[in-house]
């Protein structure tokens, strides 16, 4: 399903059915993190899984391993490689698949159950002025509880230059819950900087427009408001920033090149994931609505899969999100313009087509994928957490011919 026009709130808090998610809920995320030993998604554990499983005439290679609970993985404008670890480390691929640490800001990151650095973003004139942005969970210092903010830093070859931490948007204060942090951010065509956050294991935070969780944010690059954001001149102060509300946990989102379009994947509670079209001003319906339920009050997804049922199309924690619309085009044309997406659980991707609204499968196999992006040359890299300490990877696939 595709929504012809976002659903524009019409109230501070929208909709009238509250959903408390007590203590009950926020023992069963405990006990489901200490079964995964998975700290980003918090879902159950599975078995550990070998090599993927690919289409005919696709090829996979391992670009880099040994990572330490990876988040993100992300192109400079320049071509090269870099992945967040959720303990705050900030790395680059070299040649042969080393390492090389750019930035480690562990000592200020909190990375407990799904907080951590979580998103990373180069500005759109990072050849002229190297910044980075970063989108991590600050530790509680004193008086100053914990808190998602976005920082930006400054690259010079290997490294960050010191010193150079500057930050742009200082988020709310976090609950003592650990979970549906969101994390993802990324730039999109108009320049805004856009980022996804959790409601913080608090539903009806997605519907408030008195706090910045369960929402989609859309800042300037220096971390001013812009006035045309959808709520500009119904809120006040860093609500202002506020460009779609109704979400439950946004891990990642992606913009598609040349249009802009965004599609936001939403980990869903015990029935539905969701893929969203972003809008502006849009209500995607959570705590009230979740998969494809049709209501005036809401947008619902343009995609959704739900969890039990073949494990080849269900799962139970989108995850990945990367437009296959490189510059050079590797695979065969039908896959232009499709949407690649993972799932956490399952071990799988699967692409969506938007011409056709259905989604078929690509791969199988994958121990835990967290991220997914195209490269210029028109390679799929994929980002997998593993299921042991130290245990992430980065893989390439490619097109082997007929």
């Amino acid at each position: 399903m595709r929504p012809s026009h976002p659903s524009y709130v019409g109230s501070e808090t929208v909709g009238s059915e509250k959903r408390i998610l007590g203590g009950l809920l926020l023992a069963v995320v405990a006990c489901t993190l200490l079964a995964s030993v998975v700290a980003v998604l918090a879902f159950p554990a599975r078995s550990a899984r070998g090599a993927a499983t690919l289409p005919p005439n696709f090829a996979r290679s391992q670009v880099a391993g040994g990572l330490a609970s990876p988040t993100a993985l992300e192109f400079a404008p320049d071509g090269r490689l870099f992945v967040a670890e959720q303990r705050g480390t900030l790395r680059m691929v070299k040649a042969g698949g080393t390492l090389a640490t750019v930035l480690d800001i562990s000592g200020r990151v909190d990375p407990a159950g799904e907080r951590g650095l979580l998103g990373v973003a180069f500005d759109p004139g990072f050849a002229s002025n190297h910044y980075v942005y970063l989108h991590y969970t600050q530790k509680a210092t004193g008086n100053t509880p914990a808190h998602n903010r976005i920082v930006r830093f400054s690259v010079s070859g290997d490294t960050t230059v010191a010193g150079s931490g500057k930050p742009i948007l200082r988020l709310n204060n976090l609950s003592t819950a650990t979970n549906h942090n969101g994390g993802a951010i990324h730039f999109g065509k108009d320049g805004k900087l856009y980022v996804a956050v959790g409601d913080n294991a608090n539903a009806d935070n997605a519907r408030s427009l008195r706090n910045l969780k369960g929402k989609m944010l859309r800042i300037n690059k220096d971390g001013t408001i812009p006035s045309s954001n959808p709520f500009y001149n119904r809120t006040s102060g860093k609500n202002r920033a506020i460009w779609a509300l109704g979400l439950r946990n946004p891990f990642k989102f992606a913009v598609k090149p040349a249009t802009g379009t965004i599609f936001i994947n939403d980990v869903g509670e015990a029935t539905w994931e969701e893929i969203n079209r972003g809008a502006s001003g849009a209500n995607y319906g959570w705590p009230r609505h979740e998969g494809p339920e049709s209501a005036r009050s809401h947008v619902p997804p343009i995609f959704a899969y739900g969890h039990g049922g073949d494990p080849a199309a269900t799962g139970c924690s989108v995850t990945g999100g990367a437009f296959y619309n490189p510059t050079t085009v590797q695979f065969p044309s039908g896959y232009v313009g499709d949407y690649f997406f993972s799932d956490f659980c399952s071990g799988w991707i699967r692409r969506y087509d938007p011409t056709s609204d259905k989604a078929v499968g690509f791969a199988t196999g994958l121990d835990r994928p967290v991220d997914l992006k195209v490269s210029k040359d028109g390679s799929l890299y994929y980002l997998t957490r593993g299921s042991g300490a130290d245990t992430g990877s980065i893989s390439k696939v490619r097109f082997t011919g007929n």
